[in-house]
């Protein structure tokens, strides 16, 4: 076996990765760009460059990425919410997000005009519509959901096109959403209301982490991620992150659970794992042989995403909304809760954290039928 396929070497190069975002971020030029954005460009630089697979081979190192370590950074990070963000963030960030949801929908409708992909794609187009309106306002699983009713995931070639084309233009998304908040406050200044108790938690070189702490903060994230797979087989309707999310909120208002030193440093350092994950979806190598599929498919997403943001933030400016807040609606609607909390991670906005998850779990409901109602539409 190619040795660069080993999972303990993946593991072990993500992790290197994290380390060397983190220290390039120490430095001037690094603090303007940020850890989360330097690990996902780096580790992008390395799948296409085969010292990594890209996370497109179904590598069990990304999956186990996806399926657990994310969620353990979503649970982990959220021991340190105070409940009290939610007051100052909460309806801003949720008519930011329905509004992001209306720019995906409007950016499908003009991307079909413009482009008209049917042409190219042929009878399928309009459920390559319907699940790109589903996960630019909800994440992955819309996509995914759409997909398999429509059967088009037999349809190896256009699905894996679709898929490549999701990650080559999502990814861009997430990086420019967290580097758009800094500069348009410096352009446009917006008051920001940050929780203050909330703003003193998030000082990630201040904690000590012990042994105690360690045992007690993975014993919680474990167990808790268990009893939410398990309970989601009892209750299907409920999403996994919801179940998850709650069990972290209860635990986040007890004292003792308060007191615990790491949660801010490990939530981090796993969201920087989860986001090098992302950057290995980057694959140019897969776009080069998609053939004429990929021209067409890249400007149809790339222009849903541009109006989206042209949308969101458009809008959002007019009404003089905290650019942070626009920033992790955004990405609430293009890459689900993870990201979203990632964004609120990278932003150093705590207060965003809950909210963010809402609203991302928020549209993996809403997503699917919005998808649902596209593909219906354009197929006639």
């Amino acid at each position: 076996m190619n040795f660069t396929q080993d999972p303990v070497y993946v593991a072990g190069m993500l992790c290197l990765f994290a380390f060397l975002a983190v220290w390039l971020g120490k430095f001037k030029w690094g603090k303007t760009v940020g850890a989360p954005i330097l690990v996902i460009l780096i580790t992008a630089i390395a799948a296409n460059l085969n010292l990594v697979p890209t996370a497109t081979s179904g590598h069990p190192v990304y999956t186990g990425v996806f399926l657990y370590l994310a969620p353990l950074g979503i649970f982990i990070t959220l021991l340190e919410v105070d409940l009290k963000s939610l007051k100052n963030a909460g309806l801003p960030i949720l008519m930011m997000f329905l509004l992001g949801a209306a720019g995906t929908i409007i950016g499908v409708a003009v991307s079909w005009f413009l482009v008209r992909p049917e042409q190219q794609i042929g009878a399928l187009s309009h459920v390559i519509a319907g699940m790109f309106t589903g996960t630019y306002i909800g994440g992955s699983i819309n996509f995914n959901a759409v997909a398999i009713h429509y059967e088009l995931n037999e349809n190896a070639n256009l699905f894996a096109a679709s898929t490549v084309v999701d990650n080559l233009i999502g990814t861009p998304w997430i990086i420019a959403t967290l580097i758009l908040p800094k500069y348009l406050q410096s352009f446009f200044p917006r008051k920001k209301k940050i929780n203050k108790s909330a703003e003193d938690a998030h000082k990630v070189e201040e904690e000590r982490v012990s042994l105690a702490g360690l045992g007690a903060i993975f014993g919680m994230a474990f167990l808790s991620l268990a009893a939410a797979k398990g309970l989601q087989v009892y209750y299907p309707q409920i999403p996994e992150i919801i179940i998850l999310t709650t069990f972290a909120l209860i635990f986040a208002q007890i004292p003792a659970v308060k007191r615990l030193k790491g949660t801010q440093t490990i939530g981090f350092f796993l969201i920087l794992i989860f986001l090098a994950a992302i950057g290995s979806l980057c694959d140019l190598g897969t776009l080069q042989g998609l053939g004429d599929l990929a021209p067409t498919l890249s400007l149809f997403v790339g222009l849903i995403v541009l109006i989206h943001g042209l949308v969101i933030f458009g809008i959002g400016a007019l009404f003089k909304v905290d650019w942070d807040i626009i920033a992790v609606a955004s990405q609430a609607n293009v890459g689900g809760n993870t990201t979203a909390l990632a964004a609120a991670e990278s932003l150093d906005r705590p207060d965003l954290l809950i909210p963010g998850v809402l609203v991302g779990s928020l549209g993996n409901a809403l997503g699917t039928y919005a998808g649902f109602m596209v593909a219906a539409m354009l197929g006639g």
